[in-house]
């Protein structure tokens, strides 16, 4: 939020409940557990509304900035080696991290192609599926990979048994 709206930061945080005002106006450290709805459902829905005009488009922006600051550091060495398909298979113990008592599973990996499940999610939520999204995308593109599309074709927030990732590449 800082980087990217500046000048409306302290709107963005001023229209915070005071739980999730709090995480985000101190030092957010990497590893520390938060709770799901007031470090990241509230203020990315926030955001959605202030700088989206509503649509959710904000969350998938901030799952690619979450890659893109994630996987920086000692990391961009790694995945720039990784081929996309290792990178996949390792995408649930990356996503454990971020969000515990979730499964998430490699279902397919191919030359180009993969798709991932996620068959457990305590708090299933649109938001965070579409950050995962953005996520995926962002972090395949570091990967070296060209042309890269990320879908949501299935999902556990609109009734379905498990949330689907089909991702395509060059």
């Amino acid at each position: 939020m800082k980087e990217k709206y500046p000048s409306k930061y302290n709107d963005w945080l001023n229209s915070l409940s005071e739980k999730s005002k709090y995480i985000m106006s101190g030092r957010i450290i990497d590893g520390a557990w938060y709770d799901l709805e007031d470090a990241a459902i509230e203020p990315i829905q926030k955001m959605c509304d202030l700088f989206y005009n509503g649509s959710d488009k904000g969350a998938w922006e901030t799952g690619r900035f979450g890659a893109e600051y994630g996987l920086k550091g000692i990391y961009s060495l790694f995945i720039r080696i990784l081929s996309p398909e290792f990178l996949i298979s390792r995408a649930g113990r990356i996503m454990n991290t971020y969000y515990r008592s979730s499964e998430i599973k490699t279902a397919e990996t191919g030359k180009g192609k993969a798709s991932l499940h996620i068959v457990k999610f305590d708090e299933p939520n649109h938001i965070i599926e579409l950050r995962i999204e953005g996520w995926l995308e962002r972090a395949l593109e570091l990967c070296g990979c060209k042309n890269v599309k990320v879908k949501i074709t299935k999902s556990l927030t609109k009734g379905d048994n498990l949330t689907e990732y089909k991702g395509s590449w060059d």
